[in-house]
């Protein structure tokens, strides 16, 4: 038998990455019906293709519908995408929405479009779950993302705040699951490349001197000196020690007598 081709280890190794998030975080049970956001970038033909051939390996049955959203952004073509999903022959539908113009209207010039674009994005989604009959939603965020979000949220918000695998939405109707959170960004740039997906563009995702782009190019500048920073961070995320934080939420409670009333520093 022939040795793995690179991008048989690359697949493998995807595939692992997935099945253990499923595993670990409970992210499908028997007679889900998953809708799979398909944006048109490398994250999401990985996740959905990636979620397709799980189907035939999984102990029980789910159903995947891949959804694409059309926001009326300038310049988009997505004739490309929705050929592939054609031949694919993966269940999907194509919803336009515009909601670009409101983006334009909530963001001031020079500022960038990606929070607000998203949030419309997902309030479509959600909005169309009903509809299609589905009770939870697939994205395709990967370990890259919940670092950046760390660091985000750390450096510019004052929280200690990453980005769970699963979560309930507001109004509790749906289950938003991130079967990539465990995937290391470049694995799924490289399995995208090979696959040769028909990637659409996005100028508002690139806006310059995004606080992303920053945390990204700090992550890569550590990567020179630390190769490995990216997965011991992804480690650490899986390690939390809430006790050793200084939210007191989280601190054991004292003791009658402990409490050291009346003490000053020098």
């Amino acid at each position: 038998m022939p040795p793995p081709t690179p991008f048989e280890k690359l697949r493998r190794r995807l595939n692992r990455q997935i099945q253990r998030a499923l595993i670990d975080y409970q992210l499908l049970k028997e007679g889900d019906r998953v809708m799979v956001a398909v944006s048109g970038g490398k994250d999401s033909y990985t996740l959905l293709e990636m979620l397709h051939r799980a189907r035939a390996r999984a102990p029980f049955g789910y159903e995947i519908l891949a959804v694409h959203l059309d926001q009326g952004q300038p310049g988009y073509m997505g004739a490309p995408l929705e050929a592939w999903l054609r031949a694919s022959a993966i269940p999907h539908e194509i919803i336009r929405v515009n909601t670009f113009e409101i983006v334009e209207r909530l963001v001031k010039p020079g500022e960038p479009q990606c929070a607000p674009c998203a949030r419309l994005r997902r309030g479509v989604l959600y909005t169309h779950a009903e509809r299609l009959g589905c009770n939870k939603i697939a994205l395709g965020h990967h370990a890259d993302d919940a670092i950046e979000t760390l660091l985000l949220n750390l450096f510019f918000s004052g929280r200690l705040q990453a980005m769970p695998p699963r979560y309930i939405t507001e109004d509790e109707r749906y289950e938003v699951i991130r079967p990539m959170i465990l995937c290391a960004e470049a694995d799924i740039a490289a399995y995208a490349a090979a696959r040769a997906f028909p990637i659409l563009p996005c100028g508002l995702c690139k806006a310059p001197g995004a606080q992303r782009a920053k945390v990204k190019a700090l992550l890569n500048q550590l990567e020179g000196e630390i190769p490995d920073v990216r997965a011991v961070m992804l480690a650490g995320l899986q390690r939390a020690h809430p006790k050793t934080l200084l939210d007191p939420r989280f601190l054991d409670p004292l003791k009658a007598g402990d409490s050291p009333q009346g003490v000053e520093l020098a």
